[in-house]
C-alpha cells in the first residue's frame, strides 16, 4: 500500500509518500481501504518528533488519527462489521495510509447523510469535544461555555455539540470572518482576540458572573485570564498547549471561584477506555449527526501526494473547520 511515512522529524518537506507492506487484521481486528483523513495539531508536531505515538516506535512511523472508508477484510471474531460497510474511526497512528487495521469496537459507522470525505473529519475533533464537554466537564443544561480557538475543528465540534445540549456558547478567533462563522454555528457571542481582551467580555455578557466551563487549546498565556473569565464552581479544561504550557496561577483566585483545572488527551489512553468512548460517542453523538443537528465542517480538500502543502496550511491557521487529505476516490 501506499502511506505517509516519518523517516525523520522535521518540517513538512520530511513527509515522505512511500510503498509499505499492508497491514494484516487479528481476529478482533477489521481492515478498511481509506477513502480520507484529516489533519490535526498532533499530526504536525509528531512530525517534528515533539508528540510520538503511544508504545515503541513503529518500524514504519505513518501519522494520522482519524480516517473514514470502506471494510475490505474482517478478522475471525468480528462480528459487526461486513465487507463494504462505511465506517469511521479514531487511531493512534497510521492515518495516512490507503489501508488500516482496527478493532471492530473502535469503529463507527458513517451517517448516511454524510460522504467519506466529511466523516473522515468527524472523529478526532468530534470525539475530543464531546469527552472534554460532558464526561469530563459535566456540562450542563442552560450553563456557559468559553470555547477558545473557535474556528479549529475541535472549537467548531464542540460549539454545535454545546448548543445541541441547550448551553450558551462564547468563543474566541482570530478574524472578524471567523467569528461570523461561529456565530452562524450557533455561538451567542464571537470573540475576535486581535481586537480585545476575551475575559472582560465574557464577563460583561454573563452579567459578571462567568463562563461555566471553559475549553483551552492556548495553554500559558490564558490562564490567568481563563481564571478571571470563569464563574464560579466552574470547570477549566485544558486540551492543547499552542501557547505554551507553563504559567503562572493564582491559587487564591482558584480557592476563592471554587475552580477546577484538569487536563484531558485521547491518544495515549488504554484502548478499554477508547472503545467505552466509541461506544458512548456511538449512543449520545451519532443521532445528532443522523438528524441533521450537529455536521462536520470542511474547511479544503488535499491530495495525499499533497500532505507538505496541507501541513503548511494548518501552521499558518488558515483554516476554519477542517482539513481533508483525500487518499482514494469516493465509491459511487
Amino acid at each position: 500500500m501506499r502511506a505517509v511515512v516519518l523517516e525523520r522529524y522535521g518540517g513538512p518537506e520530511v513527509l515522505a509518500l512511500r510503498d509499505v507492506p499492508d497491514p494484516t487484521p487479528g481476529p478482533d481486528e477489521v481492515l478498511v481501504r481509506v477513502v480520507a483523513t484529516a489533519l490535526n495539531r498532533a499530526d504536525l508536531l509528531q512530525r517534528q518528533g515533539r508528540y510520538p505515538q503511544p508504545g515503541a516506535r513503529p518500524a514504519v512511523e505513518i501519522p494520522g488519527l482519524e480516517f473514514a472508508g470502506i471494510v475490505a477484510e474482517v478478522g475471525t471474531r468480528v462480528t459487526t462489521w461486513r465487507p463494504g460497510d462505511r465506517v469511521m474511526g479514531l487511531l493512534a497512528g497510521g492515518g495516512y495510509a490507503e489501508l488500516i487495521a482496527t478493532h471492530e469496537r473502535m469503529l463507527l459507522p458513517v451517517p448516511e447523510r454524510h460522504s467519506l470525505i466529511e466523516a473522515a473529519s468527524i472523529p478526532e475533533v468530534f470525539f475530543t469535544a464531546y469527552d472534554a464537554l460532558f464526561p469530563q466537564a459535566n456540562c450542563a443544561l442552560g450553563e456557559t461555555v468559553l470555547v477558545h480557538a473557535g474556528g479549529s475543528g475541535v472549537g467548531i465540534a464542540a460549539t454545535q455539540l454545546a448548543v445541541a445540549t441547550g448551553a450558551r456558547v462564547i468563543t474566541t478567533l482570530g478574524s472578524a470572518e471567523k467569528a461570523e462563522r461561529s456565530r452562524a454555528l450557533g455561538a451567542m457571542l464571537a470573540i475576535n482576540y486581535r481586537e480585545q481582551e476575551f475575559a472582560p467580555a465574557v464577563l460583561e455578557a454573563t452579567g459578571g458572573k462567568g463562563a461555566d466551563v471553559i475549553l483551552d487549546f492556548i495553554g500559558a498565556p490564558y490562564l490567568e485570564a481563563n481564571v478571571q473569565a470563569a464563574a464560579p464552581g466552574g470547570r477549566i479544561v485544558f486540551i492543547g498547549t499552542m501557547g505554551g504550557a507553563s504559567g503562572t496561577l493564582n491559587i487564591g483566585a482558584v480557592m476563592a471561584k471554587r475552580l477546577r483545572l484538569f487536563g484531558t488527551v485521547l491518544r495515549a489512553r488504554p484502548i478499554e477506555q477508547k472503545i467505552a468512548l466509541t461506544q458512548a460517542f456511538a449512543a449520545h453523538v451519532l443521532p445528532l449527526f443522523q438528524a441533521g443537528v450537529i455536521h462536520p465542517v470542511v474547511d479544503c480538500i488535499f491530495d495525499l501526494a499533497d500532505v507538505a502543502a496541507a501541513h503548511e496550511y494548518m501552521a499558518a491557521n488558515k483554516n476554519f473547520g477542517k482539513i481533508v487529505l483525500r487518499v482514494a476516490p469516493e465509491p459511487s
